[in-house]
């Protein structure tokens, strides 16, 4: 059969997804809820941890969570002094991975030794460190402090978070360069759309305003509010958006926080918490309200991509147009993160910006908006 030009289509391609976990600080979650003195169990990077904290100074500590005697789970031990005692035989691991004792034996072996993650807590957050290769992480890749965080101007964060069946987190690293879908999915009404890449950090600068045709329902609604948001991946899986609101008068600056961590090749963890700056004279309890909102309002919107997710394919070759943004570059900058550190190469890590003409995407989205208005199309996301 002879195939003509009329006859040819564009195929999707799709290669398996990685198996190899990328390198970098992966958030576990808020590091308050790790320090009960119980022992708690993460099933990440395709294996499982233990967290605990020390007594004697309050350090967290991560390890594997299967004892190297018998294979006892670590998590289902007892914190005992600054180790972790196994509920199997009681040997008890430190901080460090060494064995500190052996309740019925004469000596500890000398190689009694499990593996330690390194950890940090930064942003009353708890993160551990994954590479393949074993490295250390150094200042280059840390996570920035952010301002505010445990002091009486903000409020504490509020945290959630989503298991993910079925799909990489590749997936939501792709949101940094779409900006279509904050219309479609989020109906949000973008107006600036701009991306930075640098590193192993990639930025996405968005300015929005609501759109008319959709009932929201919050306390501090405005019609002529607007929206401006850096949002910036610190490494493959940890993400800091300042968001600055503008509505009835006020200004309201927000700090989201959307992070991950890889449960296996096709599941993983997503996490997000906001805190919100309080509003000069208003209550501590109304502030907390407001930032509870606006994170449910987040719950909402990672709702709705998980449902996408959970529906389309992976697709490798993407086929774009102009307004879609830099997804190919993206792409190059998060592989960094998937390769030995002397594979990564210039196009990867070099800076790069990208600003999407918006004036087509507006003038159509207008035209959209009016027309759901006239029809009497007019739908409440209220949350």
């Amino acid at each position: 059969m002879t195939t003509t030009a009329d006859d040819e289509f564009r195929t999707i391609e799709s290669a398996a997804a990685p198996t190899r976990f990328a390198r970098g600080w992966h958030c576990l979650g808020l590091a308050e809820t790790f320090k009960d003195g119980k022992p708690h169990q993460v099933k990440a990077f395709g294996t499982e941890l233990v967290v605990f904290q020390s007594e004697s100074d309050g350090k967290l500590n991560v390890l594997d969570a299967y004892c190297r005697h018998m294979g006892g789970n670590l998590a289902k031990g007892t914190v005992k002094g600054d180790s972790i005692a196994c509920p199997f035989h009681d040997w008890r691991w430190g901080g460090n991975g060494r064995c500190t004792g052996i309740p019925y034996a004469r000596r500890v072996p000398p190689v009694a030794k499990t593996r330690t993650w390194h950890a940090m807590e930064r942003n009353a957050q708890l993160f551990v460190w994954h590479d393949p290769q074993g490295s250390r992480p150094t200042d280059e890749v840390t996570i920035p402090e952010i301002e505010g965080v445990g002091s009486d101007e903000w409020t504490d964060w509020t945290w959630n978070s989503i298991v993910v069946e079925g799909s990489h987190c590749r997936e939501i690293i792709d949101n940094v360069v779409d900006m279509a879908h904050f219309f479609y999915v989020h109906y949000s009404f973008p107006t600036f759309f701009k991306n930075i890449f640098e590193g192993p950090v990639a930025g996405q600068i968005m300015h929005s305003v609501p759109r008319d045709d959709i009932q929201v329902g919050s306390h501090y609604d405005d019609p002529d509010s607007r929206l401006e948001s850096e949002a910036y991946y610190h490494g493959p899986s940890y993400m800091i958006d300042y968001l600055t609101s503008y509505a009835q008068g006020m200004v309201i600056e927000t700090v989201l926080i959307n992070c991950h961590y890889p449960i296996s090749d096709n599941a993983f963890v997503l996490q997000y918490g906001a805190m919100v700056k309080k509003v000069p004279g208003m209550a501590e309890e109304a502030a907390a309200g407001m930032a509870a909102q606006f994170a449910q309002g987040v719950e909402v919107g990672f709702e709705q991509d998980v449902e996408i997710w959970k529906d389309k394919t992976p697709i490798d070759n993407p086929l774009l147009s102009e307004e879609d943004g830099p997804v190919y570059q993206l792409r190059r900058w998060y592989q960094q993160f998937y390769v030995d550190v002397e594979d990564v190469t210039e196009d990867m890590t070099n800076r790069f910006e990208f600003e999407i003409d918006t004036t087509r995407a507006v003038e159509s989205w207008k035209a959209e908006v009016a027309e759901n208005i006239s029809a009497g199309r007019v739908m409440d996301t209220t949350v």
